[in-house]
């Protein structure tokens, strides 16, 4: 019942719904990549830039673009899907990822409002398709049209999380960001195991230790006992 009416009210209020939660997951986007960063405390004035960015322009754009995109080429056949996905990501994807760098950094207050995007438009486009190619192959093939930004919202959160690491930390690419996951992981591990005198359940099973941790600890022979049991 409750999905029956959700999906009656976006048929009756497309553009308010798509554009509401698109622009909702978006800005979620910067929330994860916080949170995953272990901040203390988030940075809502990093998240308001974001989402002023996502409402004002990214869920609107989706949604005219898609409905363009389906006049111009209708119907889901091999030969549509491809051209909505080739003209999506030659002249939709660009012009997104620019307005991103170029208008966050206007709301930041930067001096040179293009710096981020000369830096990193160029290897954010080249991780892009390797991935916006295919969710949008299943948009336009599988998702009714009135759905189909909600749908891409649910992708964007994904990126959305990477592009704000990017414009905070990365350079566009996605070894940059695996380099960060991996970073991640090993403060996890530091963290459920704060320190070699004091193993936790987790020690017999848990054997991965950033690089600092064994220059300040040394090598792990002798430090766990209970390893020689395994």
């Amino acid at each position: 019942m409750l999905l029956q009416a959700l999906l009656k009210h976006m048929k009756r209020f497309p553009w308010v719904t798509n554009v509401t939660v698109y622009g909702c997951l978006f800005a979620g986007g910067d929330l994860a990549q916080q949170r995953l960063s272990g901040s203390e405390t988030l940075d809502w004035s990093r998240t308001r830039n974001v989402a002023v960015v996502a409402f004002s322009f990214h869920g609107n754009f989706s949604f005219l673009w898609l409905r363009f995109l389906e006049r111009r080429f209708p119907g889901n056949s091999v030969s549509a899907v491809l051209r909505k996905v080739l003209v999506d990501q030659t002249v939709g994807a660009p012009l997104a990822t620019s307005v991103f760098y170029t208008g966050v950094s206007f709301l930041e207050g930067k001096d040179d409002i293009l710096d981020d995007w000369r830096k990193k438009f160029v290897n954010t486009y080249k991780t892009g398709l390797m991935y916006w190619p295919f969710m949008q192959l299943l948009n336009f093939s599988l998702v009714p049209l009135y759905l189909r930004t909600i749908f891409t919202g649910f992708c964007a959160f994904i990126w959305a999380t990477f592009l704000c690491f990017s414009l905070q930390n990365g350079d566009g690419t996605m070894t940059a960001a695996l380099d960060w996951i991996h970073q991640l992981n090993g403060e996890n591990v530091w963290r459920i195991c704060p320190h070699p005198s004091t193993p936790s359940i987790y020690t017999s099973k848990l054997l991965i230790f950033s690089e600092e941790t064994a220059a300040e600890y040394g090598p792990l022979e002798g430090t766990f006992p209970q390893l020689n049991e395994l």
